[in-house]
């Protein structure tokens, strides 16, 4: 299944990979509203569509991931006041802070990741990057801030003084950088940007759905509670996992020398 929006976004449903580009490259794949609403609704579709394993988020083109908000776009022609009023939740493109996302999130970064772009990245769980792509939250340049999670997300991920180093200063790091201070998988080349990713879909892929979901929501809902409190929390994704299809069938596999066959119930 494929579907292209008019504000620039395509999906695609490969098996249960969902795959979706931002694809304005005149504008270095920023977003405007429109687009930011398309992606919304697309994250809104993979949360219930049961098919859908794993995503792959990534920008057209070789110049750029994305670059955040859409500068020429009218609606940059809010205050920062009116723009802080009106943001949406679950943070820029309707990812970098959703929590209710049952499927990992790959970033497929093939050069700048900027302001919201970066943003995204932080809200995706896998991250592979180009070597040439550069990373930013460069909000403070053009007299904004980046809180569709840039600030909030980055203090969590990282040791202050890197975090700071970044957040006040705007700065563009490389993706060596990024990935010394953990906040991405692998560094390749370009040419080698997409096997790499399909590498890690696949090792997705050998996992049973229902513990991914119940891994993805343990780890969104229980970040604020000790060890031992996430621990003992009994959640429904946590109790279907543990009694799913998928779990016997792993057991089976495993004692039968076999591929398991999910069917993620």
């Amino acid at each position: 299944m494929t579907t292209t929006t008019p504000t620039g976004v395509r999906y695609v449903l490969d098996g249960h990979v969902a795959r979706i580009t931002l694809d304005r490259p005149a504008v270095l794949n920023a977003l405007d509203s429109a687009a930011e609403a398309a992606l919304t609704d697309i994250w809104q579709q993979i949360e219930g569509d049961p098919q859908v394993h794993v995503a792959v988020l990534t920008g057209a083109g070789d110049r750029s991931f994305c670059t955040g908000a859409d500068m020429s776009a009218a609606a940059v022609d809010r205050t920062g006041l009116e723009y802080w009023a009106a943001r949406s939740p679950d943070g820029f493109g309707g990812l970098s802070m959703r929590e209710s996302l049952p499927v990992p999130v790959i970033a497929r970064v093939n050069g700048y990741a900027l302001g919201g772009g970066m943003e995204m990245v932080l809200g995706a769980d896998i991250v592979i990057a180009a070597d040439h792509a550069q990373f930013g939250l460069t909000e403070p340049r053009v007299g904004r801030l980046p809180l569709d999670g840039g600030i909030a997300q980055l203090v969590r991920r990282v040791p202050h003084t890197q975090a700071m180093g970044l957040l006040l200063t705007g700065r563009r790091v490389p993706a060596a950088e990024m990935y010394r201070m953990g906040l991405v998988n692998e560094v390749v080349p370009a040419a080698e940007l997409d096997a790499a990713v399909d590498r890690w879909v696949a090792d997705v892929l050998a996992c049973a759905p229902t513990s991914i979901r119940a891994i993805k929501h343990m780890v969104a809902t229980t970040s604020h509670l000790t060890a031992r409190q996430a621990q003992s929390q009994r959640s429904v994704e946590l109790m279907a996992a543990l009694d799913s299809a998928d779990s016997v069938e792993g057991l089976l596999a495993f004692q039968q020398k076999r591929a398991p066959q999910w069917t993620g119930r």
